[in-house]
């Protein structure tokens, strides 16, 4: 085999092979053949650093431990992954509690003021910790996950979970520290790193790999439910304390640190793009090898053995030649349509996080989740406010909370269907419009109407933002950056978010409680933002589908040397 075919196939096909080996091992190996010595390398992708965790392929675990392990992710990911996010169920018992009671003024007693306005302050506050930290810290959930695994990782979440718990239980024992900020930051913490190294696991099948990220997603979004139980529990029986709730909900935390540890694998799946091309070489040395059945190596033999029943497995979970060649055309027309599919990839990280690519969805990601999590810790005074009722507050937050987990479940179907059949600009396109209408209906006044449609779109449109950002950062950025952009957008997001508390002091000190101005200024920043980002991808489409038909061209070029390597029509060898 000349060795030019070697560093071709090294060049078209930079994945790894591995079955039931090591995905970072380069296997060489001297074949025979009447008396002449022939190398053939064995290729693949390398780590990036020392100390990483490379992926594996799904066909090397059973059908039936990938379902379990999808199954409990999604239940251990309801349970705990945005429970934080529940903090409007959770605020009205830190009330009845009286968490910071005692920081209210003589006067403000003798009013009889449902909550005091260092109260409100500080339980705010309890909640801005525990969002910005749970943006902030995905980042080091990324480097964590790249570095040691996703098992690694979600026993890390476990501990910070129970710590939570632990910290929330014994409160009222704790006087050295403010315990309720510290244990919601815990809570928070763990959170993302129990769900975000619970995104791989889309790839155990690979065909519905839709569908299992939109149920982890959906079980994220869910999540804040668990609130809403508690807070049911606490009104209709007698009262469950803080103390007995969070010790017995410890619990959870011991159940995902031991699915952890005997059920959950210790290393990523691989993309359905990464079998692709790790069968096509698989194919590919199999047709070599058989120009040397004739020597009777039987190391030879038993390779080419190995080689034909992983392309067999990869064949069969991604759907076959046929299917996956669909696929691969339908990412093809998906390029072409959206424009901007892997206008990054490839790039160096410095490059993509120097972009309008990173910062025009960081911009709009940062004013969007800081108005998102504003609304999330204020609807009752909000509402109190516009509808000039604490009564009516009180249904309107009553009604948010039993919709917000229902809504990232309804969601689910809707997301994949707008992600699957759009491009980029037009889903980019709905982001906005959405946002901008939530940002109106949150100004009108004394509009009971306004204010159902409002909660309506929040809580569908909640799940639908967060998805259509990592699935920006996945088209644009490619998935060897993805944990690090995405990491990098989160976090800045998270780090804004402590501009909560200066909206927080002008909502009441700036406009008398009014929230409408506040309210405003962020629907402004989202709007200008979100246009100059449509402007932006809009003009980048058409540049990119000129350059993808110069690209179509080239690989025409080149079809004549990839001939050399695999037959056309050879299964995966003519992907």
């Amino acid at each position: 085999m000349p060795h030019s075919s070697t560093m071709a196939e090294e060049r078209l096909f930079p994945s790894a092979l591995s079955h039931k080996t090591s995905f970072a091992t380069i296997k060489t190996k001297t074949l025979k053949d009447d008396g002449r010595r022939h190398k053939h390398e064995v290729l693949e992708t390398i780590g990036e650093g020392p100390g990483q965790v490379a992926p594996m392929g799904a066909f090397e675990v059973p059908v039936s431990k990938r379902l379990l392990q999808v199954a409990l992710a999604v239940m251990y990911c309801l349970l705990s992954a945005g429970i934080v996010f529940g903090y409007a169920a959770l605020k009205p018992i830190l009330v009845a509690e009286g968490v910071y009671r005692d920081l209210c003024t003589p006067d403000e007693e003798l009013e009889g003021v449902h909550v005091c306005y260092q109260q409100e302050l500080r339980l705010n506050f309890m909640f801005t910790v525990a969002a910005v930290s749970t943006n902030v810290c995905a980042l080091l959930v990324g480097t964590i996950l790249d570095q040691w695994g996703p098992r690694v990782a979600g026993i890390i979440g476990s501990v910070f979970i129970g710590l939570g718990c632990a910290g929330m239980g014994l409160s009222k024992h704790i006087h050295f520290i403010d315990p309720y900020p510290v244990s919601y930051l815990f809570l928070a913490v763990g959170g993302p790193f129990v769900f975000i190294p619970s995104f791989h696991l889309a790839n155990a099948f690979p065909r519905h790999s839709g569908l299992i990220l939109s149920m982890l997603t959906g079980a994220f979004d869910s999540s804040p439910a668990i609130f809403l139980l508690y807070r049911m529990l606490y009104e209709r029986f007698a009262r469950i304390s803080l103390e007995q709730w969070f010790l017995s909900y410890l619990i959870v935390p011991i159940f995902i640190l031991l699915v952890q540890i005997f059920i959950m694998p210790a290393q990523s799946y691989k993309t359905a793009s990464e079998l692709a091309q790790q069968a096509s070489v698989a194919q590919g040395i199999v047709d070599r090898q058989n120009e040397y059945l004739a020597s009777h190596d039987s190391d030879l033999v038993r390779e080419r053995q190995e080689h034909e029943s992983m392309v067999s497995e990869i064949d069969a979970l991604l759907g076959g030649p046929e299917g996956d060649q669909k696929r691969i055309e339908g990412v093809r027309e998906k390029r072409k349509a959206a424009g901007v599919w892997g206008v990054m990839h490839g790039k160096p990280v410095q490059k993509q996080l120097t972009s309008f690519w990173f910062w025009g969805i960081a911009g709009f990601t940062i004013i969007q989740m800081t108005r998102i999590n504003y609304f999330l810790a204020t609807i009752r005074p909000q509402y109190e406010f516009l509808l000039h009722s604490y009564r009516e507050a009180v249904k309107i937050n009553h009604l948010f909370d039993i919709a917000l987990p229902l809504g990232g479940l309804a969601a689910i179907p809707f997301i994949g269907v707008i992600l699957d059949s759009l491009s980029t600009l037009a889903v980019l396109s709905i982001l906005v419009t959405v946002a901008t209408i939530i940002g109106i209906l949150g100004l009108i006044e004394c509009s009971h109407v306004a204010a159902y449609i409002n909660i309506l779109l929040f809580v569908l449109y909640r799940p639908f933002y967060y998805t259509v950002v990592s699935d920006y950062c996945a088209k644009v950025f490619g998935v060897a950056t993805f944990g690090k952009v995405y990491g990098a957008v989160i976090c800045l997001a998270g780090l804004f978010n402590f501009s909560q508390a200066g909206l927080d002091a002008m909502t009441y000190k700036l406009f008398g409680g009014d929230p409408r101005p506040t309210n405003l200024i962020l629907l402004g920043a989202a709007a200008t933002v979100g246009v100059a980002l449509i402007l932006f991808v809009r003009a980048k489409g058409r540049k990119q589908r000129k350059n993808l038909l110069k690209e179509e061209a080239r690989q025409v070029r080149e079809r004549g040397e990839t001939q050399s390597l695999w037959p056309e029509g050879s299964g995966y060898g003519a992907v």
